[in-house]
This record gives structure tokens, C-alpha cells and sequence, in this order.
């Protein structure tokens, strides 16, 4: 199954999954199919585009172990979602948020906009330290109102421990906020465990689906506490019922999704995740961090310095190298020029590679990783 599930270009070494994925063959037909479809029969068959986006839910629901699919909205983004989180919720001044000092932008730039409500952003330092989860809890005051983390750090590749911060945050009535991004689809994600009230990541990454679609799960009991700030058709409890002059919002999460639905990503996201699913979340994480170890071991011999995490229990598909007295620019604009496509982040190379990436994709990598630069 895995040999046959991507197309790749053979002049194309693919290490790029924590940015933008491939598609596997699965969603390229799935979109075929829908596009197909649309072009000779419209919207004639909205009622089994209903049922994919119900199977989605559920898909999703299940790759982070939530409750109950009604959690679970489909949003545009990420951004999108923390954004729902950030200005749904009632600040007083002196409220604190606590981030890191590793946080993506968007999980750092929503919250220091909130500083025109008087809310201070405290970030806490997570480097260099054998314990970034006590670092965390430590930094709790009683003016904390909510900790936002990235599940796994986009540019050194730290996954968190996300079980002791959400019993510390539910035991001080603190709001705990995972961007998982960099985490669903590639390791396993248990939202019960570590009990978060939100958690929201665009599918284009580790769940191989496309821009423009996020998951956004709300705890049952948040989803009355947020206030609403979008509006439309689709966000109603009698969605459908067209000539009603009241209105209440959804009772589910459907009710932060304003308008109309992305159905064509909805399809999309749909077919990706079956093959997650069907492959497996932990078999994923277990082939993903055995070649993870392999480009650390490759690139530790061949004289490179290491600068994402190298524990297994502390990554997931993220390994971040360079090469001393190396022009790093230099060598990323080589491995782009001969079809490695990977990221330049924080400093250094960053590969992802996926479930599915051959080993000769990676021996072939780690080639334009080492050789020579054009003066």
C-alpha cells in the first residue's frame, strides 16, 4: 500500500512535510472525483457531500481521541482557530498567557494582540533544559488565565509532554490551548490525556491534506464560554431553515463555522486521513522516528551539528542539522536547486520526512547535504 500511495517525480527527495505535503494518490483522485462530479451535475448529490463531512469529523475525532464529534469544527486555519480561542474568551486586565519562547508565530502574534485588553504575554524559555514542561508549570501565577503550547516546536522539533502541563493547568482552572500542527498525523495525540480544552492544526502537513482546511476542537464545556465573533447561515442550530427569522447559535462546534463549508478540502482532508488512519498513527510515528534516527546517526558521522531533539520520546518528524563554517543559505538554496525539498528554519536545515519516504530518498539527500558548494 505504501509503495503505491504517492506519486512523487522521481527527481523529487520530498523532506518537507512540517511545512506544505504532497498529496498521496488517494486525494488526488478523491479531488478528480469531486471535481468531476461538480462540473456535470453541480450540487446534485449535497446530501453525500453532507455525509463526507461528517465522516471527516469523525475521522477527526478519533485522531485525537475527543469525546464526541460534535467538538470538532472544520476552520480555515490554524490561525483562524486561535483566533476564535483568543477573542472568544473574556479577559480582565492583568491576565496572563503563557507561550514559549519556540512558538511559531501564530500561536504567539494572536496573543500579544491581545495587549489592547490589558492581557500580558509571558514567555517562558523551554532551551537548553531537560525539563521544558516543569519550566511551564513553574511559570503559572494566579493571574494565568491560559497556556498555549505548539504540541511540537516547528523549528527544533521538541515534543512536548503535554499530560503533566493540562493536570496542572485543570487543577488551577487554567485554559490549555495546543497548536498540534507539527504533531496529528505523525504522532499520536490523546486529547483526553492531556486535557486540553483546544486543540487546532491545519491538515496540510503530518495529515497529508490541503491548505485552507484546520480542525478546531472545543471542550463540550468550553463551547457556551466562548464568545461568538463571526456570524452567517452555517453557524445556526436550524441550519437549512432559510426563512426563520430567530436564531440560536449550534449547539455543537459547528457554531464558529460562519459560512459556507470548504467541501472540496472537506474531500480532500477526507481521503488523506483515511490512509492515516488505515496505515495507523503509531506504526506512522514508529517508521517516521526510525528514519529521523537514521539522518541523525548519518549526518553525527558525517561531522554536522545536530540542533533539533534527538530523544525519540522528545520529537516527532522534525530533524534540524547544519554543518560548521557552513554558508547556510548557500546550502539550502543547493538542496532546492537538485530537488531536496526541505525548509530553512531557525538556523538550520530542517528535513520532515513522512511515513512513505524511501530510504534512497534520504541516501540521496544526505548526498547534496554533504557535497561540495559552488564558489
Amino acid at each position: 500500500m505504501t509503495k503505491n500511495a504517492f506519486n512523487l517525480a522521481d527527481d523529487i527527495c520530498y523532506l518537507n512535510h512540517a511545512a506544505v505535503s504532497p498529496w498521496p494518490h488517494c486525494t488526488v483522485e478523491a479531488v478528480q472525483r469531486f471535481a468531476e462530479e461538480n462540473g456535470r451535475v453541480g450540487s446534485h448529490h449535497y446530501a453525500r457531500w453532507l455525509t463526507t463531512e461528517q465522516a471527516l469529523r469523525e475521522q477527526l475525532q478519533t485522531l485525537i481521541n475527543a469525546a464526541d464529534s460534535n467538538e470538532i469544527a472544520l476552520l480555515k486555519s490554524t490561525s483562524e482557530a486561535l483566533s476564535v480561542v483568543a477573542y472568544g474568551m473574556h479577559w480582565k486586565t492583568g491576565d496572563e498567557i503563557i507561550i514559549s519562547n519556540q512558538e511559531f508565530p501564530s500561536n504567539r502574534i494572536v496573543w500579544e494582540s491581545l495587549h489592547t485588553q490589558g492581557v500580558k504575554v509571558v514567555t517562558v524559555t523551554i532551551d537548553a533544559t531537560d525539563n521544558p514542561e516543569q519550566r511551564i508549570i513553574d511559570a503559572m501565577t494566579p493571574r494565568t488565565r491560559l497556556v498555549a503550547l505548539s504540541s511540537v516546536q516547528y523549528a527544533t522539533g521538541l515534543a512536548l509532554d503535554l499530560v503533566p502541563i493540562g493536570a496542572a493547568c485543570r487543577q488551577r482552572d487554567v485554559a490549555f490551548c495546543v497548536d498540534a500542527i507539527q504533531g496529528l498525523g505523525v504522532k499520536p495525540f490523546d486529547v483526553q490525556a492531556c486535557q486540553a480544552d483546544f486543540v487546532m492544526a491545519d491538515g496540510h502537513k503530518w495529515m497529508l491534506g490541503p491548505e485552507g482546511l484546520a480542525l478546531f476542537y472545543c471542550r463540550a464545556e468550553w463551547l457556551e464560554r466562548l464568545s461568538l465573533k463571526q456570524f452567517g447561515w452555517h453557524m445556526v442550530e436550524a441550519v437549512g431553515d432559510y426563512d426563520r427569522q430567530d436564531w440560536q447559535p449550534a449547539a455543537t462546534a459547528r457554531r464558529f463555522e460562519c459560512g459556507s463549508p470548504n467541501m472540496l478540502g472537506i474531500h480532500a482532508l477526507h481521503a488523506s486521513l483515511h490512509l492515516c488512519l488505515q496505515t495507523g498513527i503509531e506504526p506512522i510515528f514508529n517508521m517516521v522516528s526510525s528514519k529521523i534516527q537514521y539522518l541523525i546517526d548519518r549526518i553525527i558521522e558525517l561531522d554536522g551539528e545536530i540542533v533539533s531533539e534527538m530523544l525519540p520520546e522528545k520529537r516527532a518528524g522534525i530533524m534540524a542539522f547544519r554543518f560548521r563554517d557552513e554558508n547556510i543559505n548557500a546550502r539550502y538554496q543547493h538542496l532546492q536547486d537538485n530537488g531536496v525539498i526541505c525548509a530553512l528554519r531557525g538556523g538550520a536545515i530542517r528535513f520532515s520526512p513522512h511515513f512513505y519516504t524511501p530510504q534512497a530518498v534520504l541516501e540521496r539527500a544526505l548526498e547534496h547535504a554533504t557535497a561540495p558548494l559552488k564558489a
